[in-house]
């Protein structure tokens, strides 16, 4: 069976539907062990910088 050019791009626009979708479930999962990973204590002794593991977290994500 052949297919058509508008069939073509039917199934196109679908596999770009279904890879938008597993993009927000993976960034969900993302976000759920992000927010599991916030529990983490502070340490407040003392006075001025400290480089926790929070912050840490950060400069690693912010890079380019």
């Amino acid at each position: 069976m052949k297919t058509t050019k508008s069939e073509e791009k039917v199934t196109e626009r679908r596999d770009v539907l279904k890879l938008a979708a597993a993009g927000v479930v993976v960034g969900g999962v993302t976000a759920v062990a992000g927010v599991a990973n916030a529990s983490v204590e502070m340490d407040t002794s003392g006075a001025g910088y400290k480089e926790t593991q929070h912050v840490k977290t950060y400069y690693d994500t912010a890079r380019f």
